[in-house]
């Protein structure tokens, strides 16, 4: 069921081009219109007496100051703004079996920050002051599903964490179920198989961070079957799939468990509150936060307008990058088992110090500027061959918080030329073993689970 949807295009319900016809019809018929604005014009927000940020609710988020002080790499202290947003959010996919393959509820969501106004995103996508009509607006579609979902109704149900540069201790509930009912289909929705979600990532800013990181979390070779799974794959979907399912690895995870548990212990990150109007480097104006070097990012406010959500009209502050980023996994055999180069990753916003990331994780700093010191491996990704490049779009981070931010993902295969030595932070996995981290919460950061949901088994 999830391997032929994974392996089928074909949708009688609509075509792929149908669905990108769909995407960008929906962008010329829905009224959006996101204007920057002072922060003291943002209805229904306020600015405390350190400069922070809140919701007159005391709900939804906050942009507050925090100091940061690590023995782990260079920079041993700062400060900065981050996104405090202690609600757990559900992110949530409504799938049914339709003549043996499983069809993905999604819809065409449209976010204040989007690069391109409307994304791909899963069937359900609201924080839980959201859900809970905090805003009095209405409740969003299909959220009883969710909420009545019963055990035999789940196929995946995870806690996953958010972008730990950008928000503080932040999770979501990653969620799919699966329904035998008839499902009402509302106007901004569609029925999608696996495989359509999968080719679709293959385009630009056309499918959403939070759908990406939902479908990271289904195992695929747990589904493969003889009869319809293998013998229709190509050879890198056959070689994923080996790397899912064997146990030949090159390091143990035992070994890998001791290995990061090791760098846990090494290395203390002491996170604490502190005035957004005494961060140096940092300050704060009437339109935006910002540091004095214009380096990294800043936080702005804007007015919105999208006549197809909840609330109609809102205000709300957004983080808003300096530069396109660089996130990029390079993958090497290693005896005939496909591996990935992880990085153990500190980032403020973490929960337990470290989460394994991409091989190569640059968001806050001009990875393409030259005659710049670079993160290991960026220069070697940057300057692969064509024909090592297995992956390569331009993808979105989440639109509710960030404005207009992308990043270039990346998937490089290497040969038995490239050292598999590597240093500190750095590790060979297979699937198999990622997907061990996967089941857990706040081991696999945002960003490689957004490269692994790219992987193509066709």
């Amino acid at each position: 069921m999830i391997i032929r949807s994974l392996l089928t295009n074909k949708n009688p319900f609509n075509t792929t081009e149908e669905i990108k016809e769909w995407i960008e019809r929906r962008n010329r018929e829905v009224e959006v219109k996101v204007e920057k604005i002072p922060f003291a014009e943002m209805k229904g927000w306020h600015s405390e007496e350190d400069g922070s940020i809140r919701h007159d609710s005391g709900r939804f988020f906050s942009i507050v100051g925090i100091d940061i002080k690590t023995d782990y790499g260079d920079n041993h202290h700062w400060r900065q703004p981050i996104i405090l947003q202690p609600e757990v959010g559900y992110l949530g996919i409504l799938t049914k079996e339709i003549n043996g393959v499983l069809y993905c509820l999604m819809q065409a969501k449209i976010e204040p920050g989007n690069v391109n106004c409307v994304q791909i995103s899963p069937t359900l996508q609201a924080t839980k002051s959201n859900y809970t009509r905090v805003h009095e607006g209405k409740s969003p579609h299909y959220l009883e599903y969710f909420i009545n979902a019963k055990p035999e109704n789940i196929i995946l149900d995870q806690l996953q964490s958010e972008q730990g540069a950008r928000f503080m201790r932040k999770r979501n509930r990653n969620i799919i179920i699966k329904v035998d009912e008839d499902v009402p289909l509302l106007e901004d929705f569609r029925w999608m198989t696996l495989g359509q979600i999968k080719e679709l990532m293959a385009y630009d800013n056309m499918v959403n961070m939070d759908t990406r990181t939902v479908l990271s979390g289904l195992k695929i070779c747990d589904y493969v079957t003889p009869l319809d799974g293998l013998r229709n794959m190509s050879q890198f979907g056959k070689d994923l799939i080996l790397s899912s399912n064997t146990n030949h690895c090159f390091i143990s995870t035992r070994d890998h468990l001791s290995w990061l548990t090791g760098l846990k212990a090494r290395y203390d990150l002491l996170v604490n509150y502190c005035p957004v109007l005494d961060m140096p480097d940092w300050k704060k104006t009437d339109t935006e936060i910002v540091r004095e070097d214009g380096k990294f990012f800043k936080i702005i406010g804007v007015n919105v307008t999208i006549s197809n959500r909840e609330v109609s009209s809102w205000c709300q502050p957004l983080v808003e990058p300096m530069q396109k980023g660089l996130c990029a996994f390079i993958i090497k055999k290693i005896n005939g088992v496909y591996h990935f180069l992880m990085q153990a990753k500190l980032e403020c916003g973490n929960f337990d110090v470290m989460e394994l990331a991409p091989t190569v994780q640059c968001l806050t700093g001009n990875v393409y500027a030259e005659n710049t010191i670079k993160p290991a491996f960026a220069e070697y990704v940057l300057n692969a061959p064509k024909e090592q490049i297995v992956f390569d779009t331009l993808q979105s981070e989440e639109g509710g918080r960030f404005y207009k931010e992308q990043n270039r993902n990346m998937i490089i295969e290497v040969g038995e030329d490239f050292p598999r030595e590597l240093p500190e932070c750095y590790t060979w996995m297979t699937l198999r073993q990622i997907y061990k981290f996967l089941r857990f919460n706040n081991y696999l950061n945002i960003q490689a689970r957004s490269l692994i949901s790219a992987l193509s088994y066709k």
